[in-house]
């Protein structure tokens, strides 16, 4: 990946659920790298990419370059008119992300976004009833589990109790900034949300992932610009305690601070303590180690202390599943009321939290 973290495209294993043609899919809003991201986890799944539109003809471009196979449309209404589509994939500007979702679904497609999904209260609520309408999906790209093996791992591991029931969740979400390679809008707050409910809404969605909760309370949350006073209205530091209606509890960071030596975008890490052990992702970087790669994975329990280098080894099944749950109208790589649930506490996070610097 970039060391801006904006190309982020992760290559896994082609592992097709659907014949060729048979899930032809479209691209739009090419406003966030993630887009790659998503569309290649899909084609590697087996999803056709038939369309790509944008505004920018620079983003096209570049665009087709990666995917030369992908037509490009004159405008988003000719994706949308096209009855052989079954999902559109975007990554909008955060805060168009909601409407351009919603005009997907009521053309009678499913919707596959980048996160965040939603930067108000208001566009989550107009999108549930959207969503109750049509009967279509509005998916959210939560890439920092999703496509990456060692969390993928995690959660095969805590599925099949290797560290008993998970009682609390820690995750640390360092970014680098790259500021002039940003767009406008990614300093505009109104259109990129606070930084909890922007790159904040990964940490949320893998607390009641790995720990099972179908809801949770804020207890605590923070923002702050510390080091950015030519952008005021970004907040360059975030934080947050979170308690699951199970009981279990969350403490997590997310920062612009990712310093210009380190080899990637981002350390980013989560722990996981269970009643029978304790498990580390070390997901992009082992710091200070030779091997080149990401996705360490550290686990101990009553058998003893293991470490998985699961780079290449573990792929992506969400991507399939995905595709299948389209397909068959079921419900199995992301519930709606999950995806829903953690931008709701994203939200949530944001609107109550302390501001902690000038």
């Amino acid at each position: 990946m970039g060391k801006d973290g904006m190309n982020y495209a992760p290559k896994g294993k082609p592992n097709p659920v659907v014949k060729e043609g048979e899930f032809p899919i479209a691209a739009a809003a090419l406003d966030h790298g993630h887009i790659y991201g998503m569309c290649n986890g899909l084609v590697e799944a087996g999803a056709t990419l038939k369309w790509v539109y944008d505004p920018d003809k620079e983003k096209v471009a570049g665009f087709v370059k990666e995917f030369p196979e992908v037509q490009v449309a004159d405008s988003l209404e000719q994706i949308l008119n096209d009855e052989t589509i079954k999902l559109v994939a975007a990554a909008a500007i955060p805060s168009e992300r909601s409407a351009l979702g919603n005009q997907v679904m009521e053309a009678g497609k499913d919707y596959f976004t980048d996160k965040t999904p939603f930067t108000t209260m208001a566009q989550l609520e107009e999108t549930k009833r959207v969503v109750e309408r049509t009967g279509q999906k509005y998916m959210v790209y939560f890439s920092e589990r999703l496509h990456v093996e060692g969390a993928v791992f995690a959660g095969d591991l805590i599925n099949d109790g290797a560290i008993g029931k998970v009682i609390q969740v820690t995750g640390f979400g360092p970014h680098r900034l790259n500021a002039p390679s940003r767009p406008n809008w990614f300093f505009n707050k109104e259109q990129y949300g606070g930084i909890l409910c922007d790159i904040g809404s990964h940490q949320i969605e893998q607390f009641l992932y790995y720990t099972g909760c179908e809801d949770a309370e804020i207890l605590h949350s923070k923002v702050g610009n510390y080091n950015n006073p030519e952008y005021p209205e970004l907040e360059d530091y975030g934080d947050a305690t979170l308690l699951g209606n199970n009981g279990a509890t969350q403490i997590f960071k997310v920062d612009w601070f990712t310093p210009d030596g380190l080899r990637t975008w981002g350390d980013g890490r989560t722990f996981i303590t269970g009643t029978e052990g304790t498990i580390e992702i070390r997901k992009y970087v082992d710091v200070a180690q030779e091997a080149d790669t990401g996705d360490h994975l550290y686990l101990v329990n009553k058998d003893g202390e293991k470490h998985y280098e699961l780079s290449g080894k573990v792929g992506f099944p969400f991507f399939g599943e995905f595709i299948k749950d389209c397909m068959d109208r079921t419900d199995n790589a992301m519930t709606q009321a999950h995806a829903f649930k953690a931008a709701e506490l994203c939200l949530i996070a944001q609107e109550q939290a302390i501001i902690v610097s000038k």
